[in-house]
């Protein structure tokens, strides 16, 4: 005899709700994510953030600000030589151009709410998580292109990773994690603003505050002491010194005596564990409440 709920529902029913409710979570979720990358494919200006900028700055700061920089390696002795700090620059660039790829959420979602796509997506039978976990999927398609583009750029001004394929794979892996994780604070961010013009303005400012105040481009040491705290913890530097130290590339943070400085692979999956672990639900939650009005 086949057991039955107290409302008189079998178990057999709720399983095959919860693999429906799945199924339909993740076909929604493609084609959201079909949906944002066609967008992008109409619209290819909105790629100048991921393809043209991660250039002009790896090459601003490869070629202008980079020679006014004193650059150690682990022992504190100084690094002679642009290939020395090109190669640790763009090991930083990997993380700071995630800041300004991860942004483009913040500004998609906003845009969606302003021109009523949200309504529309809300009125249909589809999944609400759909929308923003499809929304995340297209965004770290594009966030793989501005690695590609960084590498690429890399190598032309004499970047290499030196550590092995299975290290430079682990080093990608973490950077997309890192970014996966930053794509979940810009959709919080886009959500609770609502407006274009101000999810743009808060991810421009997100960029250089997390962007600048770390190791990402310039040694921590050459910042003021009072800023060296905050660029140690900073998961932009945290994720800049995990490319350094699995590329093998200059790594003068390795003889700071911060925990994250000494374990940055570590402390970089933690980041972004924790990072998602927030900012996941809260935009759902968002998203939720955008859309109940």
């Amino acid at each position: 005899m086949s057991t039955v709920d107290p409302a008189g529902v079998p178990p057999s029913t709720f399983a095959s709700r919860r693999r429906g409710a799945v199924s339909r979570l993740m076909a929604d979720s493609v084609v959201i994510a079909r949906r944002s990358i066609a967008k992008t494919w109409h619209h290819p200006d909105s790629l100048i953030g991921v393809t043209v900028l991660p250039v002009v700055f790896t090459l601003l700061f490869g070629y202008v600000i980079g020679p006014a920089v004193s650059l150690t390696d682990d022992d504190g002795h100084v690094a002679a030589g642009g290939n020395a700090f090109h190669a640790f620059l763009v090991s930083g660039m990997f993380a700071f151009t995630m800041v300004n790829a991860a942004g483009r959420a913040a500004v998609g979602i906003a845009s969606d709410i302003h021109e009523g796509i949200v309504d529309r997506f809300r009125s249909l039978p589809m999944s609400r998580a759909g929308v923003l976990l499809g929304r995340s999927l297209a965004d770290l398609a594009i966030a793989s292109l501005a690695i590609a583009v960084v590498a690429v750029t890399g190598v032309i001004i004499g970047w290499r990773p030196g550590q092995g394929a299975g290290q430079t794979v682990s080093a990608f892996a973490l950077v997309l994690l890192f970014a996966y994780a930053l794509e979940w604070v810009m959709l919080c961010v886009g959500l609770a603003i609502g407006s274009v013009e101000g999810a743009d303005q808060t991810r421009l400012l997100l960029m250089f505050l997390l962007g600048m105040v770390s190791t990402a481009l310039i040694p921590v040491d050459n910042l003021a002491g009072w800023l060296q705290g905050f660029a140690y913890w900073n998961p932009v530097s945290v994720v800049a010194v995990a490319c350094r130290h699995l590329f093998g590339n200059p790594n003068p943070a390795a003889a700071a005596s911060a925990w994250p400085m000494q374990h940055p692979v570590v402390a970089s999956l933690l980041w972004s564990t924790v990072i998602i672990a927030v900012f996941a639900p809260a935009a759902f939650y968002l998203y939720r409440t955008r859309t109940n009005h």
